[in-house]
């Protein structure tokens, strides 16, 4: 009999790479003029990083925090979940009542030569602008 393996090899974002998106995220906001929070996570969807500008909203640290979370678990931008969705109405009413599961703009995957890495999350300006600093922060880090 073949010999199982017992355990896989998994890759994750480095704690200094996701220390710099974040900074590069709240120096992007900056440039917007917009108060933002940015939060990085694993790909398990567990806390990394995160950065809470003074004058944020309040509401958005978990918004930012749940976005890099959808974003992780699923793979893809949360401002693509209502496509996914489309017509199906079960999955309409019921997807966006699952906690945690943030359904627009801001939260993006992390990948790295294709592997999913992490998730990262902005809250606190539009879900465009939020993007766009989520997508800064990524450039940032070479992604």
């Amino acid at each position: 009999m073949a010999e199982l393996p017992l355990s896989v090899g998994a890759r994750a974002i480095a704690c200094q790479a996701a220390a710099a998106a974040v900074q590069a995220v709240v120096a992007h906001a900056q440039a917007l003029d917009i108060r933002i929070n940015v939060a990085i996570t694993d790909p398990a969807g567990l806390l990394m990083a995160f950065l809470r500008m003074p004058g944020a909203p309040l509401h958005s640290i978990d918004i930012a925090i749940d976005k890099a979370y959808t974003a992780a678990s699923f793979g893809v931008p949360t401002a693509q979940w209502l496509e996914l969705i489309g017509d199906e109405e079960a999955l309409r009413i019921g997807l966006p009542q699952r906690p945690r599961l943030v359904v627009f703009g801001g939260g993006l995957p992390i990948r790295e030569a294709g592997v999913l890495i992490g998730g990262i999350g902005v809250s606190g300006g539009s879900a465009a602008q939020d993007e766009d600093c989520a997508r800064a922060g990524l450039s940032a880090i070479g992604l």
